[in-house]
């Protein structure tokens, strides 16, 4: 089985697994640059949002690395810039922004340029490392909700590749299958640019899980079937009452699953929670992604496409947000608070 690791820290640059090309080919992105690390994010090279933190997390370090301002205050104006530019790249993303501002913060404690060259790195090693480790503890609290038997259906890409560790929603079915529990996923195909069929089906097959592929439009009709037990997603940004921002049909799929009767979970690592934010900025991405797939025309020219790239779920249709610290559950405000206490 090919290594899968979607970012790290090698030979002094941030190497990128190219998710575009996946599941035909592997390649990795050597970038040298900050701007080469921002254009990957931009461009969906790297995806996924602890992912995206823990790359967030090594670009800032490699800004350190390359800049050659000798003073602390011009050093720190210019990393500034490249923490600026990171954050620009996916605006829905918290980890990113999180990540960005935490090595940052430990950066301007050095007191030298070196040092504070040091500190970078060692945050954004810190930060990886950290994310391998809530990971799997995120997925021992979610795999005591899934009994033997059960039928999962989860939603775009929330594994190894999405997160630089164990995974979010796919960390807990994993999880499960790996204490012996016989469970079946179904994944949606996520349009448009196909991330559960590109990526999370070839997790799931690596790690052995019976799958099965679906449209995304055949979620509901699934649901009615009874051919499911519940449904799992990942997180892109949580505000403090449980509000989700998440992959575009996550909406869709909650209220499909409250009509149907059934658990709908989320699950992701305090990181992903935004506790001064009232409201989740949605990324707008191109109409092209909608109108055709790795350059084969889907739409005529002349229509035009609209393209969020994530939705927002209210809280009243989340039956529980699996994080590091437990199952939390309504209402979040409470829940949410106490396990940032746990935190510390």
């Amino acid at each position: 089985m090919a290594e899968l690791s979607p970012v790290k820290w090698e030979e002094e640059c941030v190497s990128i697994l190219d998710q575009r090309l996946l599941p035909f080919k592997i390649e990795r992105i050597r970038c040298e640059t900050v701007e080469q690390v921002a254009y990957a994010i931009k461009t969906l090279a790297v995806r996924g949002a602890p992912a995206l933190g823990v790359t967030a997390g090594y670009a800032v370090a490699l800004a350190a690395k390359k800049c050659e301002a000798q003073s602390k205050e011009l050093f720190l104006k210019k990393v500034e810039r490249y923490v600026d530019l990171i954050k620009s790249t996916r605006p829905t993303a918290r980890n990113l922004f999180w990540a960005a501002d935490r090595v940052f913060q430990a950066l301007k404690t050095g007191e030298s340029v070196e040092e504070m060259r040091k500190k970078a790195l060692a945050e954004a090693l810190l930060i990886h490392k950290e994310e391998i480790e809530v990971d799997r503890r995120l997925s021992e609290y979610g795999a005591e909700l899934i009994e033997d038997g059960d039928s999962i259906l989860t939603h775009c890409n929330t594994g190894e590749l999405a997160t630089a560790g164990y995974g979010t929603a796919l960390g807990v079915i994993k999880m499960a299958w790996e204490k012996g529990k016989r469970i079946t996923v179904y994944a949606t195909e996520t349009r448009p640019l196909l991330q559960g069929a590109r990526l999370t089906t070839l997790e799931l097959i690596n790690a052995g899980i019976p799958t099965k592929l679906i449209a995304d439009s055949s979620a509901g009709y699934l649901m009615k079937l009874k051919k499911v037990n519940m449904v799992i997603v990942g997180a892109d940004r949580i505000l403090k009452d449980g509000t989700t921002a998440n992959k575009i049909g996550t909406y869709t799929l909650a209220v499909l699953a409250k009509e149907h009767g059934l658990p709908f979970y989320v699950a992701a690592p305090l990181s992903t929670f935004d506790l001064e934010r009232d409201e989740i900025p949605i990324e707008q991405r191109s109409q092209e992604e909608v109108k055709s797939f790795q350059s084969c025309k889907s739409a005529p020219d002349e229509v035009e496409a609209w393209n969020p790239a994530f939705d927002i779920t209210p809280p009243n249709l989340i039956t529980g947000i699996i994080t590091e610290k437990g199952v939390l559950h309504q209402p979040y405000v409470k829940s949410v608070k106490k396990a940032f206490e746990r935190l510390g």
